[in-house]
Order: structure tokens, then C-alpha cells, then sequence
């Protein structure tokens, strides 16, 4: 199982970023997807979850309304859309493999001015 994640950045508070999550080494379209997050000094989080064929979302409180989690199962890849970033959504974000227990190596996301 290989997750590899990009579309991290810096960027000011109010901007966007899309995150991508693409998988290799199992069959991608027959598993839930995750996005988690870790700040400094805290405990990885759930941001958001997809299910396998994509038609259930589900997100953390503090992301609903600004984040999208998508998946394109012809690509191997999920996505995360954050638009109207806070400082507090800095930190690096996985993806994640249900059932599987496997992570990406992570995407820094900062939020600053």
C-alpha cells in the first residue's frame, strides 16, 4: 500500500488549498477514505471520511461548511478542497486508508499572514 500527498502550502488566512491523495497497491475503489490532521503539540485528528463509491461524506464540526472531500476512483485519488483557512487548520494532513490502517507520509499546511 502506497498513499502519496501533495498540494500542501502556505498560504493567508480566508485562502484555498486542494490536497490530493493518490493510492497504489491495492484496489483503491473498494475502500473509505480519510483525511486527518496533526498540529504541533496535539493529537492526529479526523477531518473528513468518504466512502468507498463516494456517496457518504462525512467531516469534523470544525471544518463543515469549508472543506470538500472528493474521490475520483478512475485516478486512484482522493481529495480535500479547503477554502476559508484559519491559522488553527495549520498542520500536516494524511490520508488514510480504512480497513487497511495505512497513511501517506503527510502535506504541510500552513496558514499564516
Amino acid at each position: 500500500v502506497q498513499l502519496v500527498e501533495s498540494g500542501g502550502g502556505l498560504v493567508q488566512p480566508g485562502g484555498s488549498l486542494r490536497l490530493s491523495c493518490t493510492a497504489s497497491g491495492f484496489t483503491f475503489s473498494t475502500y473509505g477514505m480519510s483525511w486527518y490532521r496533526q498540529a504541533p503539540g496535539k493529537e492526529r485528528e479526523l477531518v473528513a471520511g468518504i466512502s468507498n463509491g463516494g456517496s457518504v461524506r462525512t467531516y469534523a464540526d470544525s471544518v463543515k461548511g469549508r472543506f470538500t472531500i472528493s474521490r475520483d476512483n478512475a485516478k486512484n485519488t482522493v481529495y480535500l478542497q479547503t477554502n476559508s483557512l484559519k491559522p488553527e487548520d495549520t498542520g500536516v494532513y494524511y490520508c488514510y486508508v480504512r480497513g487497511l490502517n495505512s497513511w501517506g507520509q503527510g502535506t504541510q499546511v500552513t496558514v499564516s499572514s
